[in-house]
C-alpha cells in the first residue's frame, strides 16, 4: 500500500493534493460531531465556496449528513475515516517522522497527529483522541492509571470512549499527585474522575495542594486516608501526563519571582511531575508534592507522554531524552522540531 502511495505522490500529485483535502474535511467534521460551514471553511483557511463544493460532494457520496445545525460525519464515513487511518500517516509524511523519534529514543511507540494544537481547537481534539486510543491500547481490566493535570489531559479524558465488549470495573483512576489550586477543569483529580466514569472504573481523589512546604508535607504524610492513596498512586502500572515548557509552568504555578529566576538560571526548558528538567533531560529542580516520586516512575511498566506544538517541542524532546517514556503522543508541529533536533544532533556527531 506504502509503495503504491509513493507511486502516486510522483504520478498524480494534485490526486494527492485532493485526497488530503477532503480528508482533512471529513476528519475535522467527525472531531467537531456537528459544525457549521462558516466556521469549518475559517478553520481551514478556506474560502466557503470552495468549502461548499467539496462538502456537496462529500454528502453525495453519503460521507456526511448536512442539516439545518451544521455539518455531521455519517456513520459511512465515520467506517472510511477508520479505513484511511493508516493511509493518512504516509499522506501527510508522518510515518517517517514517527520512526525516526521512535528509533532515536527507543519508544515503543510514537503517535503524530496532523497540525499544530496551539493554533487548532481540531488538533488539540485529536491529539486527545489519539491519546485516548493509545491508554486503551495497553489498558487491562485491573490496571491502576495514574493522571497528571492539564488541558491536554483533560482533551483526552473528553475523547476516552473503550469498546462496548471490554470491562474495567476493576481498574483505577488516580491523580499522579495533588493539584488544589490550578483550575477546575485541568486538576489532576477531575481528570481522574471523568476518566473512570468514562470508560465504568473506579477512582480515588487526592485533595491536597499542588505544592507543599516542608512541614505541609510532613504533616499531610501522616495523615491515613492520604498516606493509602498515595500508595495506591505509586503502585500504578500506567502513568498518562502532560509535558509543561518549564518557564510557563512556574507562572501557572504562581511561584515567586526568585523561584522563577532560581528555575530559569538552573536552565529548565521542561516540566511534569512536579520535577524540572533541563535540554538533556536531567532534572534540575523539584517541587515538593504529594504523589509520584521520580523512583515510582522510572519503575512504572508504562509511561505515555501527550503534549504538542511548535512551542512545546525543546519540553518534549526533553522528556525524551530522560528517557522513561515508553508511549509519545505528539501533534506535527512539535514533532517536526524534534525531528530538526535530532538531525542536529546526528550531525553534531559525524
Amino acid at each position: 500500500m506504502r509503495n503504491l502511495l509513493e507511486i502516486q505522490k510522483q504520478l498524480l500529485p494534485d490526486l494527492m493534493e485532493t485526497l488530503k483535502r477532503r480528508y482533512t474535511i471529513l476528519h475535522q467534521i467527525m472531531l467537531s460531531d456537528i459544525i457549521g460551514r462558516r466556521t469549518l471553511a475559517a478553520s481551514l483557511d478556506m474560502t466557503e465556496r470552495v468549502l461548499r463544493a467539496e462538502t456537496d460532494l462529500l454528502k453525495s457520496q453519503g460521507l456526511i449528513e448536512i442539516e439545518s445545525v451544521g455539518m455531521r460525519v455519517s456513520d459511512a464515513g465515520r467506517r472510511l475515516l477508520d479505513l484511511l487511518e493508516p493511509i493518512a500517516k504516509s499522506l501527510f509524511g508522518l510515518d517517517d517522522l514517527e520512526e525516526k523519534i521512535r528509533t532515536t529514543y527507543g519508544l515503543n511507540k510514537v503517535i503524530v497527529v496532523p497540525g499544530d494544537c496551539e493554533t487548532s481547537l481540531f488538533t488539540k481534539r485529536e491529539l486527545g483522541r489519539a491519546g485516548a486510543k493509545a491508554l486503551l491500547g495497553v489498558l487491562r481490566s485491573e490496571d491502576t492509571v495514574a493522571v497528571t493535570g492539564g488541558s491536554t489531559l483533560a482533551e483526552m479524558a473528553d475523547q476516552l470512549t473503550p469498546p462496548i465488549p471490554l470491562s474495567y470495573k476493576n481498574a483505577w483512576v488516580v491523580p499522579a499527585r495533588g493539584g488544589l489550586g490550578e483550575s477546575m477543569e485541568i486538576q489532576a483529580n477531575t481528570i481522574a474522575s471523568t476518566m473512570a466514569k468514562r470508560i465504568g472504573a473506579n477512582y480515588r481523589l487526592l485533595h491536597v495542594p499542588d505544592l507543599l512546604s516542608e512541614d505541609a508535607y510532613q504533616s499531610l504524610a501522616l495523615d491515613f486516608n492520604i498516606g493509602e492513596i498515595v500508595q495506591i498512586i505509586r503502585r500504578s502500572r500506567i502513568i498518562v501526563h502532560g509535558i509543561g515548557d518549564a518557564i510557563e509552568m512556574t507562572r501557572r504555578r504562581k511561584l515567586d519571582e526568585a523561584t522563577i529566576s532560581e528555575i530559569r538560571g538552573e536552565g529548565a526548558v521542561a516540566e511534569s511531575f512536579g520535577y524540572y528538567f533541563n535540554e538533556e533531560g536531567q532534572v534540575v529542580h523539584t517541587m515538593l508534592t504529594m504523589g509520584l516520586r521520580l523512583e515510582d516512575i522510572i519503575r512504572t511498566e508504562v509511561v505515555i507522554g501527550i503534549a504538542g506544538g511548535k512551542r512545546k517541542a525543546k519540553a518534549i524532546h526533553a522528556m525524551l531524552r530522560f528517557g522513561q517514556e515508553d508511549i509519545l503522543v505528539t501533534d506535527e508541529a512539535a514533532a517536526v522540531e524534534i525531528g530538526k533536533e535530532i538531525d542536529n544532533q546526528n550531525h553534531t556527531a559525524l
